[in-house]
């Protein structure tokens, strides 16, 4: 659907919530009847019409543009082809994951070697992938989900398996504020979904805290990388010595 039409369906819902019909609708602008109805219809609709049915509906068109960005539905994954074209450019996916971050582009070009242009360029590319909304001004809205997850099997998880885990894992989690714990045990099948909706609740509060503490300058702030994971699994060299039938 796009913008248009789901501004037209955003005012249709508030008029009929309101208890405006078109007919009524019609009077109060001074329109006939079948003029409203054609031009809910076509979805031809002029900005001066649109104020004016806002002012109908005691609102103002930044409010509508919010409940049309909050109708909108939001990705939680995306397709192979979508993958392979983000990691296929490494600096797509560097933009794709800042942009996950909800980071500026005039974050993202002080922080990496990228120039303003090489950034609105990926930012535009990101947006014909359907990851994002570009707007005015080089801003944007994120058309990913909160529980947003790379396809598990997928190309960009396949990459970050060959070229990020060692990477992450290489270090000793012994710095300040670092922390490396495995736990393995047996538990009832039916806390594993409660523990996988309580990790998944870590993820968001800690996505959630980026966000709050974006408007912090940087020397109040530090970078961190939180991984999860959990999983059905026992170490190969352990899988070894396991009796058959265990």
């Amino acid at each position: 659907m796009s913008t248009t039409q789901a501004l037209i369906q955003v005012m249709k819902a508030e008029l009929k919530a309101a208890g405006w019909t078109y007919a009524a609708l019609a009077r109060e602008l001074g329109l006939a009847e079948s003029s409203v109805k054609r031009m809910f219809a076509r979805g031809d609709m002029p900005l001066a019409r649109i104020d004016a049915i806002c002012e109908v509906l005691k609102t103002d068109f930044t409010e509508l543009s919010r409940r049309v960005a909050a109708a909108q539905p939001e990705r939680h994954e995306l397709t192979l082809e979508q993958e392979r074209a983000v990691v296929a450019d490494r600096k797509l996916l560097l933009m794709a994951v800042c942009c996950q971050s909800q980071w500026t582009l005039e974050q993202v070009v002080a922080h990496y070697r990228l120039s303003e242009t090489e950034g609105i360029a990926l930012l535009a590319q990101l947006d014909r992938l359907g990851i994002i909304e570009l707007r005015p001004h080089n801003r944007y809205r994120l058309k990913l989900a909160k529980a947003f997850r790379w396809r598990p099997h997928g190309p960009v998880m396949a990459f970050f398996r060959e070229q990020v885990v060692g990477d992450f894992f290489g270090g000793g989690f012994d710095g300040e504020g670092e922390l490396l714990t495995l736990v393995h045990g047996q538990i009832r099948p039916a806390l594993v979904a409660s523990y996988n909706d309580r990790l998944q609740r870590l993820a968001q509060d800690f996505a959630q805290q980026h966000l709050a503490d974006q408007k912090l300058p940087p020397d109040q702030k530090q970078a961190c990388t939180l991984l999860i994971g959990l999983r059905s699994w026992l170490f190969g060299a352990f899988r070894e010595l396991r009796r058959s039938g265990v």
